[in-house]
């Protein structure tokens, strides 16, 4: 199912989902998200806080589970899934970016990290929907 590769070098399949580049990059987004919303304001504790953070989770949890599925249309069907919730984090970082919450470094680090998530999973989205792609991920 999966192709690890360092560059071209192939170095044998992927046993784990914690192995993938997009599934690393995504706890990196979750964590920035954690410290984000750390300093939010009190009563967005159910709120916008509430919702950063569960879209934040569930990309990264939809990847390990599609890893886990037994199909290349599974996987396809969970990446989707985390690609929309990558969107929906992005419309967060952008409401509470005009709401002036959090600080400017920490919203910048999230910003970053969402856009390359999202640009991670688009791609593998792309490779997953295509005939006899070969899917590569790296160590």
């Amino acid at each position: 199912m999966w192709r690890g590769s360092v560059g071209a070098a192939e170095v044998g399949r992927v046993r784990h989902f914690r192995e993938l580049i997009v599934w690393q990059r995504s706890m990196q987004l979750s964590l920035a998200i954690y410290d984000l919303t750390k300093d939010f304001p009190r009563e967005e504790i159910y709120g916008l806080t509430s919702q950063m953070r569960r879209a934040s989770v569930s990309i990264l949890s939809n990847i390990a589970e599609g890893h886990g599925r037994s199909s290349r249309m599974q996987l396809a069907n969970f990446t989707s899934m985390a690609k929309g919730s990558c969107y929906e984090l992005e419309a967060q970082l952008l409401l509470a970016h005009e709401l002036s919450y959090g600080a400017h470094d920490k919203f910048q680090r999230s910003q970053s990290l969402c856009n390359e998530v999202g640009r991670m999973l688009h791609s593998m989205l792309n490779k997953l929907q295509s005939p006899e792609q070969p899917l590569r991920a790296r160590t």
